[in-house]
Protein backbone atom coordinates (compact mmCIF):
# COMPACT_ATOMS: atom_id res chain seq x y z
CA UNK A 1 0.00 0.00 0.00
CA UNK A 2 2.90 2.47 0.85
CA UNK A 3 4.45 1.82 -2.41
CA UNK A 4 1.40 2.15 -4.31
CA UNK A 5 1.18 5.89 -2.64
CA UNK A 6 4.60 6.98 -3.21
CA UNK A 7 4.06 5.56 -6.67
CA UNK A 8 0.89 7.79 -7.15
CA UNK A 9 2.65 10.96 -5.28
CA UNK A 10 5.82 10.80 -7.58
CA UNK A 11 3.40 10.52 -10.60
CA UNK A 12 1.42 13.59 -9.38
CA UNK A 13 4.53 15.64 -9.25
CA UNK A 14 5.81 14.69 -12.85
CA UNK A 15 2.15 15.52 -13.88
CA UNK A 16 2.52 19.28 -14.43
CA UNK A 17 5.62 18.72 -15.84
CA UNK A 18 4.17 15.87 -18.64
CA UNK A 19 1.15 18.39 -19.36
CA UNK A 20 3.10 21.36 -20.03
CA UNK A 21 5.49 19.38 -22.53
CA UNK A 22 2.52 17.90 -24.14
CA UNK A 23 0.74 21.33 -24.35
CA UNK A 24 4.10 23.54 -25.16
CA UNK A 25 5.94 21.34 -26.74
CA UNK A 26 4.71 17.86 -28.11
CA UNK A 27 1.39 19.20 -29.34
CA UNK A 28 2.81 22.34 -31.53
CA UNK A 29 5.61 19.82 -32.61
CA UNK A 30 3.12 17.08 -33.93
CA UNK A 31 0.91 20.39 -35.54
CA UNK A 32 3.80 21.28 -37.76
CA UNK A 33 4.37 18.29 -38.86
CA UNK A 34 0.76 17.59 -39.91
CA UNK A 35 0.59 20.87 -41.51
CA UNK A 36 4.14 19.92 -43.64
CA UNK A 37 2.09 17.43 -44.98
CA UNK A 38 -1.49 18.29 -45.61
CA UNK A 39 -3.16 21.08 -47.66
CA UNK A 40 -6.92 21.06 -47.38
CA UNK A 41 -7.04 24.47 -49.74
CA UNK A 42 -8.28 23.05 -52.37
CA UNK A 43 -11.20 20.44 -51.09
CA UNK A 44 -11.89 24.30 -49.51
CA UNK A 45 -12.54 26.17 -52.59
CA UNK A 46 -14.49 22.89 -54.49
CA UNK A 47 -15.64 21.08 -51.99
CA UNK A 48 -18.27 19.74 -54.42
CA UNK A 49 -15.85 18.49 -56.51
CA UNK A 50 -13.80 17.18 -53.56
CA UNK A 51 -16.44 14.78 -53.06
CA UNK A 52 -17.68 13.43 -56.50
CA UNK A 53 -14.01 13.23 -57.65
CA UNK A 54 -13.34 10.56 -55.30
CA UNK A 55 -15.85 8.54 -56.93
CA UNK A 56 -14.60 9.53 -60.76
CA UNK A 57 -13.08 6.33 -62.83
CA UNK A 58 -10.43 8.43 -64.57
CA UNK A 59 -12.32 8.16 -67.59
CA UNK A 60 -13.87 11.08 -70.13
CA UNK A 61 -17.40 9.59 -69.48
CA UNK A 62 -17.74 10.90 -66.53
CA UNK A 63 -16.45 14.38 -66.30
CA UNK A 64 -19.99 15.77 -66.95
CA UNK A 65 -20.90 15.57 -63.32
CA UNK A 66 -17.53 17.34 -61.81
CA UNK A 67 -18.12 19.89 -64.69
CA UNK A 68 -21.13 20.83 -63.12
CA UNK A 69 -19.89 20.21 -60.03
CA UNK A 70 -16.87 22.71 -60.42
CA UNK A 71 -19.04 25.33 -61.85
CA UNK A 72 -21.55 25.75 -58.68
CA UNK A 73 -18.01 25.74 -56.70
CA UNK A 74 -16.67 28.58 -58.11
CA UNK A 75 -20.27 30.37 -58.43
CA UNK A 76 -20.49 29.86 -54.76
CA UNK A 77 -16.81 30.66 -53.69
CA UNK A 78 -16.34 34.12 -52.57
CA UNK A 79 -13.20 34.10 -51.72
CA UNK A 80 -10.90 35.41 -54.90
CA UNK A 81 -7.95 34.82 -52.70
CA UNK A 82 -8.13 31.25 -52.11
CA UNK A 83 -9.39 30.33 -55.78
CA UNK A 84 -6.35 32.46 -56.63
CA UNK A 85 -4.09 30.17 -54.90
CA UNK A 86 -5.76 26.75 -56.08
CA UNK A 87 -5.05 27.96 -59.67
CA UNK A 88 -0.90 28.42 -59.28
CA UNK A 89 -0.66 24.90 -57.45
CA UNK A 90 -2.92 23.65 -60.02
CA UNK A 91 -0.45 26.05 -62.68
CA UNK A 92 2.42 24.56 -61.15
CA UNK A 93 1.59 21.09 -61.99
CA UNK A 94 0.40 21.34 -65.10
CA UNK A 95 0.74 24.23 -67.51
CA UNK A 96 -2.33 25.78 -68.90
CA UNK A 97 -4.64 25.49 -66.08
CA UNK A 98 -4.41 29.95 -65.09
CA UNK A 99 -5.65 30.25 -68.71
CA UNK A 100 -8.24 27.57 -68.32
CA UNK A 101 -9.19 28.92 -64.93
CA UNK A 102 -8.92 32.93 -66.03
CA UNK A 103 -11.19 31.90 -68.52
CA UNK A 104 -13.66 29.89 -66.68
CA UNK A 105 -13.88 32.60 -63.85
CA UNK A 106 -14.93 34.93 -66.23
CA UNK A 107 -17.88 32.91 -67.65
CA UNK A 108 -19.21 32.01 -64.37
CA UNK A 109 -19.23 35.76 -62.95
CA UNK A 110 -21.24 37.05 -66.22
CA UNK A 111 -23.80 34.30 -66.27
CA UNK A 112 -25.87 32.01 -64.37
CA UNK A 113 -24.29 28.74 -63.36
CA UNK A 114 -26.38 26.47 -64.37
CA UNK A 115 -26.04 28.03 -67.81
CA UNK A 116 -22.18 27.68 -68.31
CA UNK A 117 -21.21 24.62 -70.26
CA UNK A 118 -17.35 23.87 -69.36
CA UNK A 119 -17.47 21.17 -72.24
CA UNK A 120 -18.19 24.09 -74.92
CA UNK A 121 -16.32 26.56 -73.34
CA UNK A 122 -12.99 25.10 -73.55
CA UNK A 123 -12.36 21.71 -74.80
CA UNK A 124 -9.04 21.22 -72.29
CA UNK A 125 -11.90 20.58 -69.40
CA UNK A 126 -13.14 17.48 -71.65
CA UNK A 127 -8.91 16.47 -71.15
CA UNK A 128 -9.41 13.46 -68.23
CA UNK A 129 -5.53 14.86 -67.84
CA UNK A 130 -6.32 18.12 -65.99
CA UNK A 131 -9.17 16.25 -63.73
CA UNK A 132 -6.73 13.88 -62.85
CA UNK A 133 -4.28 16.87 -61.35
CA UNK A 134 -7.03 18.63 -60.24
CA UNK A 135 -7.45 14.77 -58.15
CA UNK A 136 -4.35 14.28 -56.64
CA UNK A 137 -4.33 18.48 -55.58
CA UNK A 138 -7.71 17.28 -53.63
CA UNK A 139 -5.65 14.33 -51.83
CA UNK A 140 -5.55 16.01 -48.13
CA UNK A 141 -1.96 14.67 -48.24
CA UNK A 142 0.37 16.12 -49.96
CA UNK A 143 4.78 16.19 -50.36
CA UNK A 144 4.81 19.27 -52.20
CA UNK A 145 5.81 21.53 -49.65
CA UNK A 146 8.24 19.14 -48.37
CA UNK A 147 9.65 18.62 -51.88
CA UNK A 148 9.31 22.67 -52.33
CA UNK A 149 11.71 23.11 -49.71
CA UNK A 150 14.18 21.44 -50.57
CA UNK A 151 13.41 23.33 -54.39
CA UNK A 152 12.07 20.24 -55.62
CA UNK A 153 8.47 19.74 -57.36
CA UNK A 154 6.65 16.97 -59.08
CA UNK A 155 6.82 17.27 -62.52
CA UNK A 156 3.74 16.40 -65.33
CA UNK A 157 4.65 12.64 -64.70
CA UNK A 158 4.84 12.29 -61.07
CA UNK A 159 8.76 12.84 -60.82
CA UNK A 160 10.61 14.29 -58.61
CA UNK A 161 12.26 17.64 -60.38
CA UNK A 162 14.56 20.35 -59.65
CA UNK A 163 12.70 23.73 -59.96
CA UNK A 164 13.17 26.00 -62.30
CA UNK A 165 16.25 28.38 -61.65
CA UNK A 166 14.58 31.61 -61.27
CA UNK A 167 12.16 29.90 -58.52
CA UNK A 168 14.59 27.84 -56.55
CA UNK A 169 16.27 29.60 -53.14
CA UNK A 170 16.07 27.60 -50.54
CA UNK A 171 18.89 25.51 -50.50
CA UNK A 172 20.95 28.66 -51.40
CA UNK A 173 19.39 30.29 -47.92
CA UNK A 174 19.72 26.93 -46.16
CA UNK A 175 23.59 26.52 -47.33
CA UNK A 176 23.75 30.42 -46.03
CA UNK A 177 22.74 29.74 -43.09
CA UNK A 178 24.82 26.17 -42.09
CA UNK A 179 27.96 28.56 -43.45
CA UNK A 180 26.84 31.59 -41.15
CA UNK A 181 26.26 29.18 -37.72
CA UNK A 182 29.96 27.22 -39.13
CA UNK A 183 31.44 30.54 -38.99
CA UNK A 184 29.98 31.33 -35.49
CA UNK A 185 30.69 28.38 -33.91
CA UNK A 186 34.40 28.42 -34.71
CA UNK A 187 34.98 31.98 -33.89
CA UNK A 188 33.04 30.82 -30.70
CA UNK A 189 35.57 28.08 -30.21
CA UNK A 190 38.45 30.41 -30.80
CA UNK A 191 37.33 32.80 -28.22
CA UNK A 192 35.67 31.09 -25.75
CA UNK A 193 38.36 28.38 -24.75
CA UNK A 194 41.03 30.49 -24.21
CA UNK A 195 38.21 32.81 -21.92
CA UNK A 196 37.23 29.64 -20.06
CA UNK A 197 41.28 28.65 -19.44
CA UNK A 198 41.05 31.91 -17.70
CA UNK A 199 38.30 31.69 -15.93
CA UNK A 200 39.51 28.08 -14.60
CA UNK A 201 42.73 29.14 -14.10
CA UNK A 202 41.51 31.81 -11.35
CA UNK A 203 40.18 31.84 -8.35
CA UNK A 204 38.21 33.68 -5.50
CA UNK A 205 36.67 37.00 -6.48
CA UNK A 206 38.27 37.25 -10.10
CA UNK A 207 36.75 33.91 -11.01
CA UNK A 208 33.41 35.51 -9.76
CA UNK A 209 34.44 38.49 -11.98
CA UNK A 210 34.62 36.14 -14.94
CA UNK A 211 31.89 34.18 -14.18
CA UNK A 212 29.39 37.38 -13.79
CA UNK A 213 30.78 38.88 -17.14
CA UNK A 214 29.45 35.66 -18.76
CA UNK A 215 26.52 36.00 -17.81
CA UNK A 216 25.66 39.38 -17.88
CA UNK A 217 24.36 39.09 -21.27
CA UNK A 218 21.93 36.32 -20.69
CA UNK A 219 20.30 38.40 -18.57
CA UNK A 220 19.83 41.09 -20.98
CA UNK A 221 16.97 40.84 -24.01
CA UNK A 222 18.35 39.59 -27.37
CA UNK A 223 16.81 42.39 -29.16
CA UNK A 224 18.61 44.83 -27.27
CA UNK A 225 22.05 43.38 -27.04
CA UNK A 226 21.81 43.18 -31.21
CA UNK A 227 20.56 46.77 -31.19
CA UNK A 228 23.61 47.40 -28.71
CA UNK A 229 25.92 46.51 -31.89
CA UNK A 230 23.57 48.21 -34.18
CA UNK A 231 24.85 51.38 -32.81
CA UNK A 232 28.53 49.97 -32.50
CA UNK A 233 28.41 48.92 -35.78
CA UNK A 234 27.96 52.11 -37.50
CA UNK A 235 30.19 53.71 -40.07
CA UNK A 236 30.31 56.40 -36.91
CA UNK A 237 29.72 53.61 -34.03
CA UNK A 238 32.10 53.46 -31.47
CA UNK A 239 34.27 50.86 -32.79
CA UNK A 240 35.12 52.68 -36.47
CA UNK A 241 35.66 55.77 -34.28
CA UNK A 242 37.93 54.46 -31.92
CA UNK A 243 39.70 52.66 -34.95
CA UNK A 244 40.28 55.79 -36.84
CA UNK A 245 41.30 57.95 -33.78
CA UNK A 246 43.86 55.26 -33.05
CA UNK A 247 45.44 56.07 -36.78
CA UNK A 248 44.80 52.15 -38.12
CA UNK A 249 41.82 53.09 -40.57
CA UNK A 250 41.43 55.87 -42.79
CA UNK A 251 37.76 55.08 -43.72
CA UNK A 252 35.24 53.50 -41.92
CA UNK A 253 34.81 49.80 -42.21
CA UNK A 254 31.77 48.54 -43.41
CA UNK A 255 30.22 46.47 -40.65
CA UNK A 256 26.59 46.35 -40.74
CA UNK A 257 23.94 45.55 -43.18
CA UNK A 258 26.59 42.81 -44.42
CA UNK A 259 27.83 39.29 -43.12
CA UNK A 260 30.71 40.40 -41.10
CA UNK A 261 28.10 42.26 -39.21
CA UNK A 262 25.87 38.99 -38.60
CA UNK A 263 29.28 37.02 -37.91
CA UNK A 264 30.44 39.46 -35.24
CA UNK A 265 26.84 40.44 -33.34
CA UNK A 266 25.87 36.07 -33.53
CA UNK A 267 29.74 35.61 -31.92
CA UNK A 268 29.33 37.94 -28.90
CA UNK A 269 25.30 36.72 -28.11
CA UNK A 270 25.87 33.14 -28.43
CA UNK A 271 29.73 33.31 -26.95
CA UNK A 272 28.55 32.09 -23.32
CA UNK A 273 26.68 28.68 -24.91
CA UNK A 274 30.41 28.13 -25.23
CA UNK A 275 32.66 29.13 -22.57
CA UNK A 276 30.18 27.64 -19.84
CA UNK A 277 30.37 24.14 -21.04
CA UNK A 278 33.94 24.27 -21.89
CA UNK A 279 34.68 25.74 -18.08
CA UNK A 280 32.43 22.48 -16.88
CA UNK A 281 34.52 20.51 -18.55
CA UNK A 282 38.23 22.43 -17.86
CA UNK A 283 37.28 22.21 -13.70
CA UNK A 284 36.68 18.83 -13.49
CA UNK A 285 40.46 18.32 -14.65
CA UNK A 286 42.83 17.43 -11.80
CA UNK A 287 44.81 20.27 -10.92
CA UNK A 288 48.10 17.89 -10.98
CA UNK A 289 47.73 16.52 -14.28
CA UNK A 290 49.47 19.98 -15.59
CA UNK A 291 52.24 19.92 -13.11
CA UNK A 292 52.61 16.14 -13.97
CA UNK A 293 53.36 16.54 -17.37
CA UNK A 294 55.43 19.24 -16.71
CA UNK A 295 57.83 17.18 -14.95
CA UNK A 296 57.83 14.53 -17.41
CA UNK A 297 59.37 17.06 -19.55
CA UNK A 298 56.25 18.30 -21.23
CA UNK A 299 56.43 21.78 -22.44
CA UNK A 300 53.55 24.27 -21.63
CA UNK A 301 51.93 23.51 -25.76
CA UNK A 302 52.72 20.13 -25.28
CA UNK A 303 50.84 19.72 -21.89
CA UNK A 304 47.81 21.89 -23.44
CA UNK A 305 47.53 19.77 -26.91
CA UNK A 306 47.86 16.40 -24.48
CA UNK A 307 46.39 17.12 -21.37
CA UNK A 308 44.40 20.07 -21.54
CA UNK A 309 42.89 20.02 -25.02
CA UNK A 310 41.38 15.94 -25.06
CA UNK A 311 40.21 16.66 -21.58
CA UNK A 312 38.07 19.36 -22.49
CA UNK A 313 37.09 18.10 -25.85
CA UNK A 314 33.78 17.37 -24.49
CA UNK A 315 33.04 21.09 -23.49
CA UNK A 316 34.06 21.92 -27.07
CA UNK A 317 31.86 19.66 -28.43
CA UNK A 318 28.83 20.47 -25.91
CA UNK A 319 29.47 24.33 -26.51
CA UNK A 320 29.48 24.01 -30.12
CA UNK A 321 26.07 21.66 -30.07
CA UNK A 322 24.31 24.37 -28.37
CA UNK A 323 26.29 27.58 -30.14
CA UNK A 324 25.68 25.08 -33.79
CA UNK A 325 21.62 24.45 -33.23
CA UNK A 326 20.98 27.93 -31.38
CA UNK A 327 22.18 29.90 -34.61
CA UNK A 328 20.55 27.99 -37.78
CA UNK A 329 17.19 29.24 -35.85
CA UNK A 330 18.87 32.84 -35.50
CA UNK A 331 16.26 35.65 -36.94
CA UNK A 332 16.46 38.89 -35.25
CA UNK A 333 20.24 39.50 -34.92
CA UNK A 334 20.15 38.61 -39.19
CA UNK A 335 17.52 40.89 -39.55
CA UNK A 336 18.94 44.14 -38.04
CA UNK A 337 22.44 44.13 -39.05
CA UNK A 338 22.84 41.76 -42.23
CA UNK A 339 21.43 43.11 -45.81
CA UNK A 340 19.73 40.90 -48.33
CA UNK A 341 21.97 38.27 -49.15
CA UNK A 342 22.71 37.55 -45.18
CA UNK A 343 18.95 36.88 -44.16
CA UNK A 344 18.98 33.25 -42.77
CA UNK A 345 16.25 30.42 -43.01
CA UNK A 346 14.43 31.21 -40.36
CA UNK A 347 13.59 34.49 -41.96
CA UNK A 348 11.92 32.59 -45.07
CA UNK A 349 9.49 30.87 -42.30
CA UNK A 350 9.00 33.74 -41.04
CA UNK A 351 7.64 35.43 -44.05
CA UNK A 352 5.31 32.32 -45.06
CA UNK A 353 4.32 32.14 -41.95
CA UNK A 354 3.20 35.74 -41.39
CA UNK A 355 3.87 37.52 -44.90
CA UNK A 356 2.16 34.98 -47.24
CA UNK A 357 0.15 33.09 -44.53
CA UNK A 358 1.45 29.79 -46.26
CA UNK A 359 1.39 27.57 -42.88
CA UNK A 360 2.23 24.57 -44.96
CA UNK A 361 5.38 26.07 -46.55
CA UNK A 362 6.78 27.44 -43.25
CA UNK A 363 5.84 24.19 -41.18
CA UNK A 364 7.99 22.27 -43.90
CA UNK A 365 11.04 24.47 -43.60
CA UNK A 366 10.31 23.82 -40.12
CA UNK A 367 10.37 20.29 -40.19
CA UNK A 368 13.59 20.62 -42.48
CA UNK A 369 15.27 22.51 -39.75
CA UNK A 370 14.39 20.24 -37.10
CA UNK A 371 15.69 17.13 -38.96
CA UNK A 372 19.14 18.89 -39.58
CA UNK A 373 18.85 19.81 -35.64
CA UNK A 374 18.66 15.93 -35.24
CA UNK A 375 21.02 14.79 -37.66
CA UNK A 376 23.62 17.24 -35.34
CA UNK A 377 22.63 15.87 -32.11
CA UNK A 378 23.15 12.52 -33.38
CA UNK A 379 26.74 13.23 -34.52
CA UNK A 380 27.05 14.50 -31.10
CA UNK A 381 26.08 11.78 -29.46
CA UNK A 382 28.05 9.33 -31.59
CA UNK A 383 31.02 11.84 -31.15
CA UNK A 384 30.40 12.10 -27.47
CA UNK A 385 30.39 7.99 -26.88
CA UNK A 386 33.21 6.89 -29.20
CA UNK A 387 35.85 8.37 -26.67
CA UNK A 388 34.04 6.42 -23.33
CA UNK A 389 34.11 3.42 -25.87
CA UNK A 390 37.87 3.87 -26.30
CA UNK A 391 38.37 4.00 -22.47
CA UNK A 392 36.72 1.16 -21.50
Amino acid sequence: MKSRLARLRALLLVLPLAGFMLVFFIGPLVSMLSLSVSDGSARHVIPTVAERIADWDGEAAGLGDLQRALVTDLAASPDDQAVGEVVRRLNSSKSGFRSLFGKTLTAVATAPAESVDLAALDKRWNDPAYWLVIQDALNPLTDRYLLAALDLQRDAGGQIAEKPAGEAANRAILLRTLVISGTVTLATVAIGFPFAMAIAASSGWRRALLLGLTLLPLWTSLLVRTAAWFILLQDKGLINQTLQSLGVISEPLALIFNRSGVIIAMTYVLLPLMILPVYSALIAIPANLRPAAASLGAGPLRAFCEVTLPLGLRGVLSGALLVFMSAIGYYITPALIGGPRDQMISSVIAYYATGAANWGMASALGVLLLAITLCIYAVYQWLSTEPAKGRS
